[in-house]
């Protein structure tokens, strides 16, 4: 990968094929959750940016996709959560199982409508 990531398609493109097919969807996924959230790349990673202040960071690695910070939320979403739960704040969604992309978009609105309660 590039030393110095610009883009979220620079980032993209630095993978195989299949995981690029699988990051763009949780790129469209977290649009889709977040519409007003603007795109960057800050620590070298995917980042998503609402109101000027980070939302949600997305990362590929060798096994999994992973999905950055994740607070916990109430029982009912974190039951079908904790599967994926890798320590306290991210998610783990393995590549080569199919990803919970409505799971994605549930939990990036959370992550919206937290953000939105905290600016009141």
């Amino acid at each position: 990968m590039a030393d110095q990531l610009t883009a979220i398609d620079d980032y993209i493109s630095a993978f195989p094929e299949d995981v690029q097919a699988i990051l763009e969807q949780v790129r469209g996924t977290i649009r889709r959750a977040a519409p007003r959230a603007e795109e960057s790349i800050s620590y070298q990673v995917p980042t998503f940016n609402l109101d000027g202040t980070y939302l949600v960071y997305f990362a590929a690695w060798k096994h999994h996709i992973g999905l950055y910070p994740v607070p916990a939320f109430d029982e009912a979403i974190e039951e079908e959560l904790s599967p994926y739960r890798a320590g306290r704040a991210s998610l783990r969604f393995p590549i080569r199982k199919p990803i919970p992309y409505e799971l994605v978009e549930r939990t990036v609105a959370l992550l919206v409508k937290q953000r939105t309660e905290e600016d009141r």
